[in-house]
């Protein structure tokens, strides 16, 4: 490929479209239960692949995660717990805003006001 540097291009273009894509993904998933910090190290991952700066970030990253996990588990149980009461959170009022609660009322009947999302109406 080095030989043809308009395919070499398109490749580069590729790998940073998908790595970045799949970063992106990564990033709006962390608050969320799921594979949220898995996709950010694979769109670093991917990205890598072909940007030195990439690697260095992955690096970054990787070592602040680890970091940030071994000060959580080495809490106790009030900072696990309002960990989990926070991410809870973050979900609950995502699906909200998002109008799931008010999709849902219709199908059991319900017809609170409150349940319907600012963002939705």
């Amino acid at each position: 490929m080095a030989a043809r540097p308009t395919l070499n291009a398109g490749y580069r273009v590729g790998v940073a479209l998908i790595g970045g894509l799949v970063l992106i993904a990564g990033i709006i998933a962390i608050p969320y239960p799921g594979p949220g910090w898995a996709l950010v190290f694979a769109g670093f991952g991917i990205l890598a692949t072909e940007f030195v700066w990439a690697h260095h970030s992955l690096q970054w990253v990787r070592g602040k995660y680890r970091t940030a996990m071994d000060w959580y588990t080495s809490r106790g149980w009030f900072i696990k717990i309002a960990g989990a009461a926070l991410t809870f959170a973050v979900v609950v009022l995502t699906m909200w805003l998002l109008g799931t609660f008010a999709l849902v009322d219709g199908w059991i009947g319900v017809d609170w006001p409150w349940l319907k999302s600012p963002l939705m109406s």
